[in-house]
């Protein structure tokens, strides 16, 4: 096809090392130094060849060298949900420790979804990525657990260590993170709690939600003091819907308090509680559970449990640099401690504190 103005289009060469040795005077071999070892060629010949180099436009051809070497400059992330917050930040930290070391971070959102998950790891494998970091929607999903036979280390994020664990692993103590959360409900005089979070099949809901059994446990409230509101998704919208069907429950039996198994779910919720006039927390106080940026800046900034996000991304890489680059590598577990951001959705008027006895 002809251009407009009438000039034929021209398909542009690739500049390989031959074409960069002949303009320079010199042999492939010294080309491949000047690119592997440069400190092995005089600084007049490298300086020659690397002058070649920037007026041909020559590129390293990356992706070969790692063909032949077998190994590759990159990592990759899979994670479950590229719309929470939680996991950019964590892939932020990931990102910036495999910098550090000079390598690239794919990020894979799987959104949730086991196919897709599985087609990522399949892809992922077939690219020879140096290691892969995931949160994985299923942590005995066959497919994840041949990767390491395979020649590709795995390291789980948001996952806690096992005894004797065949994998690295970094987290944080959910069960503690919800623990804590509802034992300050209960301190700021809550007798009937909520907790909305899901799907429970999730080990960090399931764990969550264990913890804030513990507490009621732990001031002897009975079962049925704590209602549980399972969720298909950890998403604004399903936090709107749980606090529509806490409103919804009897007089008698309806929580004055909510523990939200993640951020998003309690920003939700507020959402609607304002809407609907019900006001917090004098009405009913909210924890949420990771400490996003967004939860301070909500319009009743929102009580939560900061889980360290980064942190989690920086060390799951380093562990993973690690094991790749280890001849006798010994697995770890590093499970890390939450801490619990008191804010206004939960300092109600004239609540009684509740101490344990």
């Amino acid at each position: 096809m002809s251009r407009p103005d009438g000039a034929r289009s021209r398909r542009t060469t690739r500049v390989g090392v031959k074409e960069v040795a002949r303009a320079a005077g010199v042999s492939v071999g010294t080309v491949s130094n000047v690119l592997n070892r440069p400190e092995a060629v005089r600084h007049e010949t490298r300086f020659r060849v690397q002058a070649e180099m920037a007026r041909l436009g020559f590129v390293r051809d990356e992706s070969a060298r790692q063909l032949r070497q077998g190994r590759s400059r990159t990592l990759a992330y899979v994670f479950l949900d590229a719309t929470n917050p939680f996991f950019t930040d964590v892939a932020q930290g990931a990102e910036a420790a495999a910098e550090q070391a000079g390598l690239a971070l794919y990020m894979c959102n799987s959104n949730g979804d086991a196919a897709r998950e599985d087609r990522y790891l399949d892809l992922l494998h077939q690219q020879r990525v140096l290691g892969i970091l995931i949160t994985a929607l299923d942590w005995a999903n066959p497919r994840l657990r041949t990767l390491p036979d395979q020649g590709t280390p795995v390291v789980l994020v948001d996952h806690p260590a096992d005894v004797a664990s065949a994998w690295c692993s970094v987290a944080v103590d959910d069960k503690l993170g919800g623990e804590v959360a509802v034992a300050h409900l209960i301190e700021q005089g809550h007798e009937r709690i909520a907790f909305a979070g899901g799907p429970l099949a999730l080990p960090q809901i399931a764990d969550r939600l264990e913890g804030a059994r513990r507490a009621m446990a732990a001031f002897r409230r009975p079962d049925p003091a704590l209602v549980v509101l399972e969720t298909d998704a950890q998403t604004f919208a399903c936090g709107r819907q749980a606090a529509e069907r806490l409103i919804g429950l009897p007089a008698s039996r309806r929580p004055t308090a909510l523990f939200c198994a993640n951020d998003l779910l309690a920003l939700g919720a507020l959402q609607h509680f304002t809407l609907a006039g019900v006001a917090v927390p004098s009405d009913v106080a909210i924890v949420g559970y990771d400490d996003i940026d967004f939860a301070i800046a909500a319009a009743v900034p929102l009580t939560s449990v900061r889980q360290p996000r980064a942190n989690l991304g920086r060390t799951a890489t380093e562990l993973l640099i690690a094991e790749t680059s280890e001849e006798e590598h010994e697995h770890r577990g590093v499970t890390f401690v939450s801490e619990l951001m008191v804010r206004a959705s939960t300092r109600g008027l004239g609540r009684r504190t509740v101490r344990r006895s």
